[in-house]
């Protein structure tokens, strides 16, 4: 008999186990299959353009975010990272894409970014902003608890901490139980705004909205599908 549950950490692995290997989107592991998904840079993949998120831009213009230590979290080409930097920031990025990593790299070169290939929840130190882009959505439930813990662990005391993720016409709206029986998540969780708060209640709300579509021709990105939310830790 194998009896390998002694820690919060223990149970954690043992679920992600629950989901078929090639569902994986979040491990270590998964960062073969996010090498693929970046392997053609051609694609039509509406987030490798060279674009910053149109509400990161709007945080910025409106002196909601000024400057210190930003963490990207699944950074991807590091559109947004490059955009922080080229704001005032100290920026550490991490995705577990080796392609990603090395395609931001190219993009950023010389701007001082600290790019890692590797698990954005093994990140030390300490951060005034923390951002994510798409990768809270690919997180199956029980690594939430993880997502939070990184949040309590990497945040400074009035810190902001910002995301864009799946809505639940754009992601699955199966509920949390129900995705470990079909073993897949669908392509991406999907989220109500009342889910978020739910899920970040030990934050300040700061703005939770819709993210507003932007043209081709704009030189920011955005995509109705996708919740942009702002929060505060005090």
């Amino acid at each position: 008999m194998q009896r390998h549950i002694r820690s919060v950490d223990d149970v954690l692995v043992l679920l992600d186990g629950l989901f078929a290997p090639e569902a994986d989107r979040w491990t270590e592991q998964a960062g073969d299959w996010w090498d693929r998904f970046y392997a053609d840079r051609d694609r039509e993949v509406p987030f490798f353009v060279a674009k910053p998120d149109e509400n990161l831009v709007g945080y910025v213009d409106r002196g909601l975010l000024g400057g210190g230590r930003a963490l990207d979290v699944g950074c991807g080409p590091g559109r947004n990272a490059i955009y922080l930097a080229r704001n005032g920031f100290q920026v550490d990025a991490v995705d577990i894409s080796a392609k990603a990593i090395a395609w931001a790299s190219e993009r950023g070169e010389g701007l001082g970014i600290r790019f890692r290939h590797g698990d954005a929840f093994a990140t030390e130190g300490t951060y005034d902003l923390i951002y994510d882009s798409g990768c809270f959505h690919h997180l199956p439930p029980h690594r939430r608890i993880s997502y939070l813990a990184l949040l309590d662990r990497a945040l400074k005391p009035g810190g902001y901490f910002a995301l864009t993720c799946f809505t639940a016409e754009e992601g699955t709206a199966t509920p949390d139980a129900e995705l470990y029986r079909q073993s897949g998540l669908n392509g991406g969780v999907g989220y109500d705004p009342d889910d978020l708060r739910w899920i970040f209640q030990d934050f300040v709300e700061v703005e939770l909205r819709r993210m507003t579509e932007k043209p081709a021709s704009s030189g920011a990105f955005g995509k109705s599908f996708l919740w942009t939310a702002l929060f505060r830790k005090d």
